[in-house]
């Protein structure tokens, strides 16, 4: 006797049906890459300029930030006390400094200390040996715990021990500037660039969708959902979209080895030990997931203003 056939066993899930489409779709449309290699590495190298560039600023602009962040000594504040403050009245005003909520640290500088790093870095051991005496008071350098300090500096300039304070903030209020000018100008180029990137991929697109238009009227015919057919080239335009995230990476990467040895040599000459930082592994993913959603949305805009033109209505 014949068992009757379990017709649900048989038949594909939707939702294997769905995976499988997707699988197809990814294999399809790199096929469709690889079919046309100039076409395809001129796109990509259109897009990777137009997103290099932003990438690269981006990069020496968190440089900048780092070299900056690394001189700490530009927030410090320099507190001569008067010459009559001897030693130890000196570490008492240390001592209270430190123990205020808006002062991180205080490092008490003697004039014999002050006299001889003087000696030693400027090369004026034989015009100080002249003077005789030593001219230079005790020294109070101040971290501040904020980054508002301006309250700090006078606030120091009040107290009945203080000679002169110096706070150089008035430069690094520009530098500041400067950097905020830098990130904003970062974000403008990102933005224009990044839709110059998109309407590169969907103008490839297009072609691509030109190309098949006979094909995707047939589907139109027989009831295939936009989703169906905008699949392959949202693959498409997110396969763009990784090569050419892969050649901005590769060019700025490029960019930044040609740049560091004159940069250490400069940088050892002021007697700094900065180097040139470039992406690391998890920024780099980021970069490359972000071109891919480019590309990706590129494919959709232009597939999709298609599809609507072109869906069979019912009469």
């Amino acid at each position: 006797m014949n068992k009757p056939i379990n017709t649900e066993a048989a038949a594909p899930s939707r939702l294997g049906v769905w995976l499988g489409h997707h699988a197809h779709s990814i294999v399809f449309s790199l096929g469709r890459v690889l079919g046309k290699p100039w076409a395809t590495l001129l796109t990509i190298m259109v897009m990777a300029l137009a997103l290099a560039l932003p990438l690269g600023l981006s990069i020496a602009l968190d440089n900048l930030r780092h070299f900056t962040g690394s001189v700490q000594q530009s927030r410090d504040i320099n507190l001569f006390l008067k010459p009559e403050i001897d030693a130890a009245d000196a570490a008492q005003v240390a001592d209270t400094l430190r123990g205020r909520a808006d002062v991180a640290a205080v490092t008490l500088r003697t004039p014999e200390e002050g006299l001889a790093e003087l000696r030693g870095n400027a090369g004026l051991g034989e015009a100080i040996e002249a003077l005789g005496d030593n001219p230079l008071p005790t020294l109070l350098i101040v971290t501040p715990a904020a980054a508002n300090d301006a309250p700090l500096a006078q606030s120091l300039q009040s107290l009945p021990q203080a000679d002169l304070v110096q706070h150089d903030a008035l430069w690094r209020q520009r530098l500041d500037a400067w950097l905020g000018f830098g990130a904003r100008l970062v974000q403008v180029l990102s933005l224009l660039l990044g839709l110059g990137a998109i309407l590169v991929v969907g103008n490839t697109v297009r072609l691509d969708i030109q190309s098949r238009r006979d094909e995707i009227g047939v589907l139109q015919l027989l009831g295939a959902s936009d989703g169906f057919i905008r699949r392959p080239f949202l693959y498409l335009g997110a396969w763009y979209g990784l090569g050419a995230g892969a050649v901005a990476l590769l060019l700025v990467g490029l960019a930044g080895l040609a740049l560091r040895p004159p940069l250490a040599t400069l940088s050892q000459s002021y007697g700094s030990a900065f180097v040139l930082h470039g992406l690391d592994l998890l920024h780099s993913m980021f970069v490359l997931l972000g071109t891919i959603l480019l590309g990706w949305l590129g494919a959709w805009l232009v597939a999709g203003h298609f599809l609507r033109q072109t869906r069979p209505t019912e009469t």
